[in-house]
């Protein structure tokens, strides 16, 4: 049987500033990490990788969404509570 790993990648309180130093070297890691597969892809085979291709906009719109948050979180002085867990299986896929 095949156990799955559960990972804590971030669990805290923050003010808006580090909320979104956090949120944004995470989203803007993953962009570059499919602009770079894309890019790979282009090169070596002359077609773009669609995986990345979709995920990237997806990606934008969550940063889109982020800074709408905190936003929020600094016009009514708050501060934003995150959590986020990595979940490790294995696929035969």
């Amino acid at each position: 049987m095949n156990k799955a790993e559960k990972l804590i990648l971030i669990k805290g309180t923050f003010n808006d500033e580090d909320a979104k130093e956090i949120l944004m070297n995470i989203f803007s890691a993953k962009i570059h990490f499919h602009e770079l597969k894309n890019f790979s892809s282009q090169e070596r085979f002359g077609k773009e990788d669609e995986t990345a291709k979709k995920r990237i906009p997806d990606l934008k719109r969550s940063i889109d969404k982020i800074e709408d948050k905190i936003a929020e979180a600094r016009a009514k002085n708050k501060k934003l509570v995150i959590t986020s867990e990595i979940n490790i299986s294995l696929s035969d896929d």
